[in-house]
């Protein structure tokens, strides 16, 4: 008998929604004085068409097949992330090669990365989640980890490396990793990380104006200082749908990673509270949808899911609201970008169909008994 979860698919997509929309109202205000800003809406139209596509297709794939193929999957995946390094094909902006592409059709391999990480490191998990010995059980999964880590710090993304490592030391913990690898481990990880912000000069800079913004508020620290101003000037209605300051090239890059600082300056905090609550509920309800799968492979593809889009959006709101040193993260459904809008329909998709491949207790006592 199968165990029924439209109630949660059904509030999962309602919440996507909600968020898509407030992310197409506050790109058409974020992008009003830019020169042609009309095209920012019209493109981003165009990837919720893509994203469409991907989220059908995820939602009705059958992922139980994909387990299998595991081993592609990550091949694939790095090779994915090694595609910025070929010259001609990727794209150096601002000092980081990110992007593949040419003119105005780019596009961020480290984006759908995200999706064949989680369904390669679910294949992984639950064909060693035995393993507990030291090598077998904590080298090799952080071996893996580490490749995929060591190529977005090449790029360099330090604020999706760091998202990458978060993510799977979350899915080791649930795995059951001992505490006595995990602290040392991430000791470790943290140094290196310091060592190379220590040796790039700007995203050092960017710590020292954390550290210390009122000092560097016309400097390093001057888009931090913007938007703290934004959450200050919105107050609780907000100064009204285009109507806010921080666009007018106050506020740099106001319509991607800061997208969040405009719609609290010209929306308020009541609806930045409604935007929370939708993420929440996107968290909340994938949780619930992981919960009912007792097959480890969809289980761990579901609380990676979870795991991606909720840490996402506790690192771009940590850093919006001076919480965290400035990071270039999207804010999941609401940011400009393609990348991310189809990662994040694929992610949803994913939980989309892990609700409609849910069975009842004593079905999943009987894949217990096999």
């Amino acid at each position: 008998m199968k165990y029924d979860l439209r109630g949660a698919r059904n509030g999962l997509l309602f919440c996507s929604l909600v968020l898509l929309t407030y992310g197409l109202l506050m790109l058409c205000s974020a992008t009003q004085p830019l020169v042609h800003g009309y095209t920012y809406f019209i493109k981003q139209c165009a990837w919720c068409g893509v994203a469409g596509v991907c989220f059908l297709i995820f939602t009705f794939f059958p992922l139980r097949k994909l387990e299998r193929f595991g081993p592609w999957i990550g091949l694939l995946t790095i090779g994915l992330l090694l595609s910025v390094f070929i010259p001609g094909l990727g794209r150096c902006i601002k000092g980081s090669r990110r992007w593949i592409g040419s003119g105005g059709l780019r596009f961020q391999p480290s984006e759908p990365a995200k999706v064949g990480f989680i369904l390669f490191f679910s294949y992984f998990l639950t064909n060693h989640m035995h393993e507990k010995s030291f090598f077998k059980g904590f080298v090799r999964p952080i071996a893996c980890v580490g490749v995929f880590c060591a190529l977005l710090m090449l790029e360099p993304d330090f604020g999706t490396t760091a998202l990458f490592g978060t993510v799977a030391a979350l899915l080791l913990f649930v795995r059951g990793i001992r505490w006595i690898y995990i602290i040392p481990a991430a000791v470790g990880a943290l140094l290196l990380f310091g060592v190379a912000i220590y040796q790039n000069p700007v995203r050092l800079n960017r710590v020292l104006a954390f550290l210390d913004l009122e000092a560097n508020r016309t400097k390093s620290g001057y888009q931090l200082w913007q938007s703290l101003l934004a959450f200050s000037s919105g107050g609780w209605f907000g100064c009204g749908l285009g109507q806010g300051r921080q666009q007018f090239f106050f506020l740099p890059e106001a319509h991607t990673d800061f997208i969040g600082a405009v719609l609290a300056e010209e929306l308020g905090l009541i609806h930045m509270l409604i935007v929370l609550l939708c993420f929440g509920g996107i968290a909340f309800l994938g949780l619930k949808i992981t919960r009912s799968h007792t097959e480890p492979f969809l289980f761990y593809i579901g609380l990676g899911t979870v795991c991606f889009l909720t840490t996402q959006v506790f690192l771009n709101l940590g850093v919006i609201t001076g919480l965290l040193p400035t990071k270039g993260l999207a804010l999941p459904f609401l940011s400009y970008g393609g990348s991310n809008l189809v990662t994040n329909a694929c992610f949803i998709g994913l939980l989309t169909n892990l609700s409609r491949d849910c069975y009842s207790p004593l079905r999943r006592l009987k894949y217990k008994m096999c």
